[in-house]
């Protein structure tokens, strides 16, 4: 799996190797890993789900960080058969879109929010506004 860190994800990481929160490397290697995991839990995936010849189920491979990524290992392993590319969406993303993600990019940048954008109009007039009716905000910021 390749990973392409975002600018978003090196911060938090960031922010917690500078903290003096910490008594020793024990303590900060397990938040450095479980906010790793919170990050990662963050992003899409691809996956390979392969069928054999005879219309049978296959194997099946994932994570996958990108769609060429995948392409590329199914070509590489040829077993046969077929195998169709699925997304996997982010289980943090549906999670933040009921609980909030605040102060994470792509979201709400309302501290009292933090749901995603698509949350906000695309259309005609009514581009940018809110329709999340508990949201204060006006508009969803880049």
């Amino acid at each position: 799996m390749r990973l392409t860190p975002r600018k978003e994800e090196v911060s938090a990481v960031k922010a917690l190797l500078e903290s003096e929160d910490f008594d020793n490397a024990d303590q900060m290697a397990k938040a450095v890993i479980k906010e790793v995991g919170e990050v990662l839990q963050m992003r899409d995936w691809y996956a390979l789900a392969h069928t054999w010849k005879d219309g049978t189920r296959g194997l099946n491979w994932a994570p996958f960080g990108n769609e060429a990524e995948a392409k590329s290992f199914a070509d590489k392993i040829a077993i046969g058969g077929t195998a169709r590319l699925v997304k996997l969406y982010s289980p943090g993303v549906m999670l933040a879109n009921i609980d909030g993600k605040k102060g994470w990019k792509g979201y709400c940048q309302d501290s009292e929010c933090g749901h995603a954008p698509f949350t906000h109009s695309t259309v005609s007039a009514a581009r940018g506004a809110c329709h999340i009716p508990t949201c204060p905000c006006g508009q969803f910021r880049k």
